[in-house]
């Protein structure tokens, strides 16, 4: 009887296998298709705004228009074309540098299109993205260089195109609240690098904060909101945001800080192994895996080799690198791959030599990311609130009694011969900061 029952069996598998390799299919097809509806849009609007600026005839018709792939590949010959003219001899002023000291000047800029606003027919807005700065360029028809066909082109201008603007810089006197630049451009030529196809997720959306969705919708106003699944799908768009954009320098001023102080300090940078035989320290598992027949891991920290460069006389080093740990990401304290900041000194008299460069170092840094790192702080905080940094140039420093002792009087039983646990520490810093 079970033999007679053996072809159904065969049967369903082969079945639910025709069907799971169709369903890969299908998936895979509609992926296509898409892709090729994104190619015929974007070849769609090329094609109507090369219509736009072929429609014009006379010397306003050079002022504008999407520049040919030859074109950019020569630039260094201003009579390719009217785009290579028009550059030749210039240089490009950053988005981020524009203020009210260039008034009247007439300046070069490059950035993407991050939105646009027509106002009628011979007006027309369009925000330049930089980085974490925009600014606001104002394209209205002139008789000596702006056209109503310019305007059109402007208008036409898809979302996070690559654009070559050439304008005066004018101060209005309101505050310009859809930029971060307090200027405005005065649009005399503009000329499209690379436009873009339509994207699947938009800036606007990507950099929307909780807080504006959930107000929103107690207006009764539905915002999309971007999930993290859907940011990871399409990186290269989200990391355009200002808040990324931000949070990736913000990383990047850290790390040079770090080095530069320690190097000052005569620290030595080393670079340690990151694929070792066995694990560097407990408490944290190892990412374990075969390496030509024999046993290794991902470095989980560079505490040994660190130790072993003070035996080995460096007196003092630092290290910049990842670090693995096979944990469960639940929270913003385990993370399974992370970059770490890594310091190990020789102690002449006591520990305290190691806080006094600790606090140092820690007041360095955060001095050098108020100081030049403004916007990207104002960028991140706009999507991601937090409280400013609150530090002293010298640090609090209060011995374990006195912490503990701080904390019994809050009403928090702690061990005075035991380690402070995670809610006790937060507990501890908030007393600190209300004092």
């Amino acid at each position: 009887m079970s033999t007679e029952s053996e072809p159904p069996k065969v049967q369903e598998e082969v079945d639910s296998s025709s069907q799971s390799i169709s369903k890969k299919a299908a998936k895979k097809e509609a992926a296509k298709k898409a892709k090729e509806e994104r190619r015929k849009e974007a070849e769609a609007a090329a094609s109507a705004a090369s219509a736009l600026s072929i429609e014009e005839e006379g010397p306003l018709a050079n002022n504008y228009g999407d520049v040919p792939l030859q074109e950019l590949q020569s630039v260094n010959d201003p009579q390719t074309g009217k785009w290579s003219e028009a550059v030749s001899g210039r240089e490009w002023t950053e988005v981020g540098a524009l203020n009210g000291s260039l008034k009247d000047q007439e300046v070069l800029i490059r950035g993407r299109v991050h939105t646009t606003r027509p106002v009628g027919n011979k007006l027309a807005f369009v925000v330049v993205r930089e980085r974490v700065s925009t600014v606001q360029c104002l394209a209205t028809v002139k008789p000596d260089s702006v056209s109503k066909e310019m305007v059109r082109f402007v208008r036409s201008l898809s979302n996070e195109s690559i654009v070559d603007v050439i304008g005066v810089v004018s101060v209005p006197d309101v505050e310009i609240k859809g930029a971060t630049q307090q200027v405005e451009v005065q649009i005399k030529k503009l000329y499209c690098v690379s436009r873009a196809a339509k994207t699947p997720i938009t800036i606007e959306d990507a950099s929307r904060s909780e807080a504006e969705i959930e107000k929103a919708s107690k207006e009764g106003v539905q915002l999309p909101r971007v999930n993290q699944d859907t940011r990871l799908n399409n990186r290269v768009i989200d990391i355009r945001t200002l808040a990324n954009q931000g949070i990736f320098r913000i990383q990047s001023q850290v790390g040079n800080i770090f080095r530069q102080f320690l190097l000052s300090e005569n620290f030595v940078e080393i670079h340690t192994p990151k694929l070792i035989a066995g694990s560097s320290e407990g408490g944290s598992a190892v990412f374990r895996l075969d390496y030509k027949g024999q046993s290794a891991c991902l470095a989980q920290s560079p505490q040994l080799h660190k130790q072993m460069s003070i035996c080995g006389d460096f007196g003092r080093v630092f290290e910049t690198g990842p670090v693995f740990r096979a944990e469960d990401s639940y929270t913003h304290r385990h993370l399974c791959e992370f970059t770490g900041l890594d310091v190990e000194m020789e102690i002449k008299k006591h520990y305290s030599e190691v806080m006094d460069i600790v606090d140092c170092l820690f007041v360095t840094i955060f001095d050098s990311l108020n100081n030049v790192c403004k916007k990207e702080l104002e960028a991140v905080a706009k999507q991601y609130p937090f409280e400013p940094l609150k530090y002293k140039p010298k640090t609090l420093r209060l011995t374990f009694e006195e912490g503990v002792q701080m904390l019994k009087d809050a009403g928090v039983e702690i061990d005075p011969l035991g380690d402070l646990n995670t809610e006790s520490e937060r507990k501890l810093g908030q007393l600190v900061l209300e004092k």
